[in-house]
Formats: C-alpha cells, structure tokens, sequence
C-alpha cells in the first residue's frame, strides 16, 4: 500500500494562491509530505492546467517534494483530478485522497484531525472540513440533495433579484442545522474533500462529463448510494479564497455552472426536465442581460456595462458548448 494520504490539487493560472496552499501543507501538524518522520505520510501532486502565470516553475523550484503533472492544455477540474487520481490508484494507492484547491489554506491540525476522524468512522466515505472565508467568517459548504425547485432557483433572478431569503435555497444550504457540530449530509462543496480510497474503488471516479461544477454533488450522490456516509467535520478548518467582488463578472463561471446544473438534472431527473431547466435558464440570462442593458443605458456604470457583456456571452453559447476555455 502507499502512503496515509495523497493530496491532489488542480492549478490554473493561481500561483500565488497556489503557493500560500503549498506552504500551509508544509506547516502542516502530524503528517508529514517531505518523509520526515510524523505520524502520517503524506504526497501532493499537483496537475497544472497548461497555466501561462509561472504556477509550473514555482512549483518546481519552491517546493520539490512535491510531484508536478503538468498538462500542455486546459483538462478541466474533474478530468486533472481523475489523472492524479487514476495515477496513484495505479501505483500504491493510498489510504485517503484530499482533493483540494489551489485557492485554501488548511489550518496546522486540519488534516491530521481528518485523517484521526476517518480512521475511527470506517462508514465515512467522503469527509468536509469548516471552511471560512478570509475574513474568518463561515463559508457554508453544507447541502442537501437538490429538487427541482432549488434548480429553477438557486442561481437565477429568483434568488438573486426577485426572492434573495427563500425556504427552499435556506433547506438546501442546511441553515435549519448549527454549523458547528458534527453531522451527516447529503453532499459538501469540493474545495476541500477527503476521500476514502474503498469509497472510489466501489463508487468510480469522478464524472468527466462534468468539466467543472456539480462534479462533488453526482460523486457523493453515487457514494452515498452505496452505503459510504458524507460528513461535515468543522473541527477542522480551511480558508478558502473563492471570489470576493463582485465586480468579478466572468461568463465561464456562469456557462460552466449553469451547464453542469443542466447535465446532473438530465442524469438525476431525466431528459424533459433538463430541457425545461435549459430554456428556464435563457429566458432567466435573457432577463438578467435586459435588466443590466437598462441600467448600463441610464448610469454608464462600468458594472452594468461588465455584467451585460457576461450575460451577452452567456447567451451567445447557449449553454450548450464549452466556451472558451
């Protein structure tokens, strides 16, 4: 067998953010990634999505200890993980995978409580750590199972101009449960994830029709239809630096999103659904783009002006192709 825990981040274009990840992995408590001598052993690999930030060249000369797959094209988030995945289940594979991404900072006990946590719950397949913004405040990773309502919801107009404080998206975040104790969900965000290695051999690997988005929610769906419990462990925290301003308005965000939402309601509810959730979703960027073209026409604001333009390219792709890339 190999070794307790294999680390798999998947980088584009975040050098920075991917150096400050590195360094918490280092200062690490309990585990070691180097060989030194600690009650875990742990290995990072690090899959780089072709970046042109010099995120390759940091990586190899700031942190040789660990092992750097770098790809000369954009593979996606779920196809870089199955690569670093499928590599080490075909080598010695080890106990545990954490799939984490570039953008954290585990705290020093994170992953050693983790692991002390996994070994002791063998029913556990997928565990989740607290995550927190930068600003120290919870960032909710939590979820139950999505219906169809939260589809035609979360996301849209609905919830972001037209019904923002709504039971069924406050269900869904689990807001009806505290956020500090442990419990059992149905499925946890994916920037931090620590994953049984029994749990992959019998549930497969991650989806790869999904390029981005949704890809945690089907893999603990499957997971935990075999019987493997997904666990929010807030013991452990991570900060992760998800996207802060909201003068970041980037259309692939929306289309990959959006796309993936599309693609699990057509494996999870069928064709006729997926449809409907499709032409919900134009007229829904068609609103968003009218809204933000009347506002841009009155004000000159360069927001309105950034928005319509995303809402613009949304609707150009359809939500049908990649776009870009």
């Amino acid at each position: 067998m190999g070794s307790d825990l294999t680390v798999v981040i998947v980088n584009w274009n975040v050098s920075a953010l991917l150096k400050r990840c590195l360094e918490s992995l280092k200062n690490s408590r309990n585990i070691s990634f180097t060989s030194a001598p600690a009650p875990y052993q742990g290995d990072v690999i690090v899959v780089d999505n072709a970046s042109t930030d010099g995120s390759v060249e940091m990586v190899r000369s700031s942190f040789p200890w660990v092992r750097l797959i770098p790809s000369q094209v954009n593979l996606g988030f779920v196809k870089a993980n199955n690569l670093a995945i499928r590599t080490k289940m075909e080598e010695k594979p080890p106990a545990f995978f954490l799939l984490l991404n570039p953008d954290t900072e585990v705290a020093p006990d994170a992953i050693s409580l983790m692991l002390d946590f996994m070994a002791t719950h063998p029913e556990v397949g997928v565990l989740g750590p607290k995550l927190l913004n930068p600003d120290g405040s919870v960032q909710p990773s939590r979820r139950r199972f999505p219906s169809l309502l939260t589809a035609f919801v979360e996301s849209t107009i609905i919830q972001w101009r037209l019904w923002k404080d709504n039971p069924i998206l406050r269900r869904y975040y689990m807001q009806d449960l505290p956020d500090d104790e442990i419990q059992e969900v149905d499925w946890l965000t994916g920037a931090c994830l620590m994953v049984r290695r029994e749990a992959i051999e019998a549930a497969g690997f991650l989806d790869e029709d999904f390029f981005m988005y949704s890809e945690e929610l089907d893999w603990c769906r499957r997971i935990k239809a075999l019987g493997f419990k997904i666990v929010y462990f807030p013991q452990a925290t991570v900060i992760h630096h998800s996207a802060q301003s909201s003068e970041q308005v980037k259309p692939l965000q929306h289309i990959y999103f959006q796309r993936s939402k599309i693609r699990y309601f057509r494996k999870y509810f069928g064709s006729f659904w997926a449809l409907m959730l499709h032409l919900f979703l134009l007229l829904n960027y068609l609103a968003l783009f009218t809204e933000e073209s009347v506002k841009w026409l009155i004000t000159r604001r360069t927001l309105h002006k950034a928005r319509m333009d995303c809402y613009r390219e949304v609707l150009i792709s359809g939500l049908f192709r990649r776009w870009g890339v």
